[in-house]
């Protein structure tokens, strides 16, 4: 590895699947595909949620903050990864390396944050329906996702900065495809222990308590619903439940492999392949997860095509 005479290089080379290239070529095939479909989604998602009106409710308010967000997710790693992957020169440069270090981590732990609130969007309209208008009113979620926001950007701000502080040693080459914290702790030297020992406590806050809330929630919901008389009304409670229920586990499962232990027994492929995961496949998947099992959003999504047909044909009839 080699090494320069700063602790701070200039650059850092990622290295990837160096060591496999023949698998750069269908993975940038894969990126070139899977990103503007994730972009598309979201931007239809959040598009469908503001132009329809029958979507205007907290549930899809917060589910046009989770597609901004994947939005952001996604952009923050895969431009630099196609960039990468199309050239035989493998590197970003230090400030780039900051710069996607604190976006990323913003967006992953507001997205950790932004699910826990909207499980409990649900508990309130499924366990509370006589309240809930009261509880979840417009300046109320205003303010909680606000307030999610908020801390998403104090843990990132907070971990980033102290993971940035830690000596290189000199060395410009990370195993892996984008700036985490955790290759990035592993790359350091000196005593890391006191480092790795607060990143899982804070990882812990970020995934572990908001987790408890999500299960604690859906406990809730699981109880409220089976107390439902009406097969009917079982299935629309389960229908408003599931979509969110499959992305927190998309989310969630990958995260938590990854930072819930010591950045120095992680193998060397797993943030590679987590990376991809919840960066990539989750962000391209959530629109599909809504908008198929979402019948309000398949519907707004239906109207709105036809709404542009029709406007398209009155405007060449002119």
């Amino acid at each position: 590895m080699p090494l320069i005479n700063e602790s701070r290089p200039e650059e850092f080379t990622l290295l990837g699947f160096a060591d496999r290239p023949w698998l750069e070529l269908p993975l940038f095939t894969s990126l070139l595909i899977t990103y503007p479909i994730a972009m598309m989604g979201n931007v239809t998602i959040i598009l469908v949620s503001r132009l329809d009106s029958r979507l205007h409710s907290p549930m899809y308010f917060f589910l046009a903050n989770l597609s901004f967000l994947d939005m952001c997710y996604t952009t923050s790693i895969v431009p630099q990864m196609l960039v990468n992957l199309g050239s035989a020169k493998k590197t970003i440069s230090y400030m780039g390396c900051v710069v996607q270090l604190y976006f990323f981590h913003i967006m992953g732990g507001t997205e950790c944050l932004l699910l826990a609130l909207m499980s409990f969007d649900r508990y309130v309209a499924i366990c509370r329906p006589l309240h809930y208008t009261l509880i979840m009113n417009q300046r109320i979620c205003i303010l909680l996702v606000s307030t999610v926001w908020l801390i998403g950007i104090t843990y990132a701000v907070s971990e980033a900065t102290a993971t940035l502080r830690w000596p290189l040693c000199g060395l410009n080459q990370l195993d892996h495809l984008l700036c985490e914290i955790p290759v990035l702790i592993k790359n350091a030297c000196g005593e890391k222990g006191s480092n790795e020992l607060t990143l899982s406590v804070v990882c812990i806050f970020m995934l572990a308590v908001p987790l408890c809330l999500i299960l604690a929630s859906y406990a809730s919901i699981g109880n409220a619903v089976f107390k439902i008389k009406s097969s009917e009304g079982r299935k629309k409670a389960f229908g408003t439940c599931s979509s969110h229920l499959i992305v927190v586990l998309l989310f969630y499962g990958p995260a938590i492999s990854m930072y819930l232990q010591p950045p120095s027994s992680i193998s060397r492929d797993q943030p590679k392949f987590m990376a991809l995961f919840y960066g990539v496949v989750t962000p391209t998947l959530n629109p599909f997860i809504y908008t198929l099992r979402n019948k309000d959003v398949k519907g707004a999504l239906c109207h709105l095509v036809r709404s542009i047909f029709s406007f398209k044909i009155f405007f060449c009839k002119k």
